[in-house]
């Protein structure tokens, strides 16, 4: 294992907080590093005869967040291979609320479903806002008429106590078939190709899968969880060390992209890309502010601009980007980092993204 990952599982193995109804910002170690605990369901979606989990047409529902990065991915997916009318989706509403209302001894606080029509939200300590109670394509759980993604979790007798998101559901055996979107978003690509729209597309060509998975070995600890690390850390060495390894990681996805167009297939986007958009989407509009990695801007990089504006502009991926909620989410649901949930103005990222790019010149 790298040093990263043998850090997360010495401090996994001592942290109680892990195996207890919990939120990532409790997924900590004594040294104030933010360590990312691995998702607890990791069924899979199989074309072979007999699987428990065969590719059906409306079987399967996404329960997602247009916030959450990881989220994000499935629905790129999702609609790059033009599975819309095959996998349904619900989308949650982006400010966190507490799930067990009314029970003193539980404070915990995470995604709820919208309710169109109620009263408006302010956030878990009474302040910021107010928010309303569903924003477009926030609606009530069609599924399990659940009222948060808690429960949901609890109707799959969930044991691991972390009611994270993106949540792939299966409404015949009325279960979790996966919670892990690295995961999820490879079902998507290969095992739906017969009533996919899209289904010559595949994202994770097999030649390419040994560059695909290298280049996510060093994107997913330093750049799309590092923003977290920068962001969650509750120690100055435990920022440094991780605004460090993004610094360094920025760096390297601006010099590949100078000369190839995209990460690792050169002129074939790949699940390696997806995984990067989702991050340098969110990078100017929330982490360069909240989660402090002010040491590099989408924004001043022309590469990784141009790179992004042609994922953006391709057929579907502009639909899954919801700005608004993106931003209400990160500062409205954590009151430990902006107490008073004020939504910076920012300098409208997405309307760079609207703007042609020159990708097709490499």
């Amino acid at each position: 294992k790298n040093a990263i990952d043998q850090h997360t599982h010495n401090c996994n193995s001592n942290n109680k907080a892990l195996n207890m109804v919990r939120t990532a910002l409790e997924e900590m170690c004594k040294d104030g590093a933010f360590t990312r605990k691995d998702a607890a369901w990791r069924d899979w979606i199989s074309r072979e005869a007999g699987a428990k989990f065969a590719p059906e047409k409306n079987r399967y529902h996404l329960f997602v967040a247009y916030a959450c990065p990881w989220a994000h991915r499935t629905l790129m997916v999702r609609a790059l291979k033009g599975l819309e009318d095959v996998i349904s989706a619900t989308v949650v509403h982006p400010t966190w609320q507490n799930t067990k209302p009314g029970v003193a001894e539980d404070n915990h606080s995470g995604w709820v479903f919208g309710n169109p029509g109620s009263k408006n939200l302010v956030n878990t300590i009474g302040l910021g806002g107010p928010f309303p109670a569903a924003y477009p394509d926030n609606e009530p759980d069609p599924i399990t008429g659940s009222n948060n993604i808690r429960e949901v979790y609890e109707k799959a007798e969930d044991k691991d106590g972390k009611y994270s998101v993106p949540i792939l559901w299966d409404t015949k055996l009325k279960t979790i078939v996966s919670n892990e979107s690295s995961e999820i978003i490879r079902m998507f690509n290969s095992e739906f190709t017969e009533f996919a729209a899209y289904p010559d597309l595949d994202l994770y060509p097999g030649d390419e899968r040994g560059k695909i998975e290298a280049a996510n070995k060093w994107i997913y600890p330093n750049i799309n969880n590092g923003v977290y690390r920068c962001g969650f850390a509750t120690s100055q060495e435990a920022y440094d060390a991780a605004i460090d390894d993004l610094t360094k990681s920025f760096d390297r996805v601006d010099s590949i992209l100078q000369s190839q167009r995209f990460i690792t297939a050169g002129d074939k986007m790949t699940l390696a890309d997806v995984r990067l958009f989702v991050t340098l989407l969110r990078f100017d509009e929330v982490y360069v502010v909240y989660f402090k990695t002010n040491t590099r801007s989408v924004t001043h990089t022309p590469a990784i601009l141009n790179y992004c504006r042609e994922i953006y502009q391709m057929t579907g991926v502009k639909d899954t980007v919801n700005m608004e909620q993106i931003k209400a989410h990160y500062y409205t649901s954590h009151p430990t980092l902006n107490h008073f949930s004020i939504i910076p103005r920012g300098a409208d990222f997405e309307r760079l993204l609207q703007q042609p790019h020159n990708r097709e010149n490499l």
